[in-house]
């Protein structure tokens, strides 16, 4: 039998573990409330509803795992733990908000049925350039500021921005600095702050222990590193690939070719050709 770890355990950040917690009701709800600031007496009985990912998106490829809410009042609420940035990361999401508020409706059915849809991105990044570790977006009129409706909303939870140390937190920074845990010491010591966050922690405890489950969450882990790593190294690929378009482009600049010449050579639209041309300091013209 594989030797254990007893200091072993999984960390919400990988999104296996984040799935996990949020199947236990008693922690969804704890959470949820704390999303909501409401008392968790006032949450409701919750159900987590099967998510689909679009077919052929990077979301698929990755194999997203995300968590999808239904409260009894109708409100739906997406969960994601993401732990690397996404090209096109803000479309991506708003692309999934709008999706799961059309979804609501059949064919026939009244707008009146429409109920509120949040997306929560649980980020181990920063989104924002400012210091604010959580963000609610909302519909606003850009003039007045005035509300126009809250039918729709984004909520990113940036865990890389909470500071070193707790400071008489609640609701749900707290939970953040739960979420961004790193040893079973700091998870045990915020156990104790409330009811929920302790069942939080014995279902880490349980998830741990479990042989089964601890390889899946190791695979999961291997799977995200791996995926991560390759994302970087394509991106280190294509600077060098983009760097050497740009010295080719330079170089029949100054042998005085024409863009759309210099596209042509270099099988490149017009408007890429232009774009490496103003992003350079000004050339001399070639003279012969």
């Amino acid at each position: 039998m594989k030797e254990t770890n007893d200091n072993f355990i999984m960390l919400p950040t990988v999104d296996f573990c984040f799935k996990e917690l949020m199947m236990n009701p008693k922690v969804r709800t704890g959470f949820i409330a704390a999303l909501l600031d409401l008392p968790p007496s006032e949450v409701q009985e919750t159900e987590v509803l099967p998510t689909e990912l679009p077919r052929g998106s990077e979301d698929e490829k990755l194999g997203i795992l995300d968590v999808f809410v239904k409260m009894m009042d109708g409100t739906q609420i997406n969960l994601e733990m993401q732990v690397q940035f996404f090209a096109f990361w803000d479309s991506r999401i708003l692309f999934y908000l709008s999706k799961m508020f059309s979804g609501q409706l059949h064919r026939g059915e009244s707008y009146d049925r429409l109920r509120k849809c949040i997306h929560v991105s649980i980020l181990d990044f920063n989104r924002f350039d400012d210091s604010e570790c959580y963000h609610i977006v909302r519909f606003y009129d850009g003039k007045t500021k005035e509300l126009y409706s809250d039918l729709l909303e984004l909520q990113f939870l940036e865990l890389k921005k909470l500071p070193p140390e707790a400071q008489s937190e609640k609701g749900i920074i707290r939970w953040m600095r739960f979420l961004h845990g790193k040893t079973r010491k700091e998870f045990e010591e915020m156990a104790g702050t409330d009811e929920y966050m302790e069942e939080a922690y014995q279902t880490l405890i349980h998830l741990s222990a479990d042989e089964k489950k601890r390889l899946e969450y190791e695979v999961r882990e291997k799977a995200l590193r791996d995926y991560n790593s390759q994302m970087k190294s394509a991106k280190q690929e294509g600077k060098t690939e983009g760097k050497a378009i740009a010295i080719k482009v330079i170089q029949l600049k100054l042998q005085g070719k024409a863009p759309q010449e210099i596209a042509d050579i270099c099988n490149l639209p017009i408007e890429e050709v232009q774009e490496i041309s103003q992003a350079l300091s000004p050339l001399p013209e070639y003279e012969p």
